[in-house]
C-alpha cells in the first residue's frame, strides 16, 4: 500500500448516489437515464471483480443524518412506487463492496473517502452514477484536484437533462483531463493497462 495518490497505480471503481429512491423533484426525469446506466455500471463492477479492482458506493445520506449502510439500502427499497426503486434493487451493493455516506455533492467532502483511497493505493479512479451535472462532476472535481486519473464513461453516469449531462462530461474531459469515452470504446482492462504503462511496477 501507498500513502501517495499521485504515484501511477490501483484503479477504484466509484459508484455514486444508485442507492436512492429518487423521491424528490426531477426524480422521474433521472429514472430512464439511471436505468440506462445501470447495465454499463453493473458491467463495471463485475470487471473490477475479475481484476481485483476494489468497488466503492459513495451515496448521498438522504436526510438521514443518523442513518448506515443498510438502513439506507431499507429506506430506498421501502418506496415501492418510488422511480428510483430499480436503481437499488439493481445496483444493490455485496457485503465485500466499501460503502461510504457523504453529506454533500461531492464524494471527498466530510467523508473518509480521502483516507480510503491512499490506504487501497489508489492513483486512478472510474467514476460513475448520479448525476452527471452535479454530483458526479463534484467528485471528479475533487478528484482532480489531487492528482487522480479519471475516467468518467459517458453511458456510466445519468442527469436529469441531456444537454446538461453533455456539458457535464465536457467539462469533466477539458478542464480535468477526464476520459469521458463510453464502455463499449473503453474497457475496465484498457483503463488499467493505461496505469500500467505510465509504472510498470503498478498493480491493478
Amino acid at each position: 500500500m501507498t500513502d501517495n495518490c499521485t504515484a501511477p497505480g490501483r484503479t477504484a471503481l466509484i459508484i455514486i448516489d444508485m442507492v436512492n429512491a429518487l423521491a424528490f423533484e426531477g426524480g422521474e426525469a433521472l429514472r430512464d437515464t439511471g436505468e440506462a446506466a445501470v447495465r454499463p455500471i453493473l458491467a463495471l463492477r463485475d470487471a473490477a471483480d475479475a481484476a481485483g479492482v476494489p468497488v466503492i458506493y459513495v451515496n448521498d445520506n438522504n436526510g438521514q443524518w443518523h442513518s448506515e449502510r443498510d438502513r439506507l439500502i431499507e429506506a430506498a427499497l421501502a418506496q415501492t412506487d418510488a422511480p428510483g426503486r430499480h436503481l437499488t434493487e439493481a445496483l444493490r451493493p455485496r457485503r465485500d463492496d466499501y460503502f461510504i455516506i457523504k453529506p454533500q455533492f461531492s464524494g471527498f467532502y466530510a467523508t473518509n473517502l480521502p483516507v480510503l483511497l491512499p490506504q487501497l493505493g489508489v492513483s486512478r479512479l472510474v467514476l460513475t452514477g448520479i448525476a452527471a451535472d452535479i454530483c458526479v462532476l463534484f467528485t471528479a472535481a475533487d478528484a482532480h484536484m489531487r492528482d487522480y486519473a479519471l475516467w468518467v464513461p459517458g453511458d456510466a453516469v445519468a442527469g436529469e437533462d441531456a444537454e446538461r449531462t453533455r456539458w457535464a462530461l465536457e467539462i469533466m474531459h477539458n478542464a480535468m483531463q477526464a476520459d469521458v469515452r463510453p464502455t463499449d470504446e473503453v474497457s475496465l482492462d484498457d483503463w488499467i493497462a493505461a496505469g500500467a504503462a505510465d509504472d510498470p511496477s503498478a498493480m491493478s
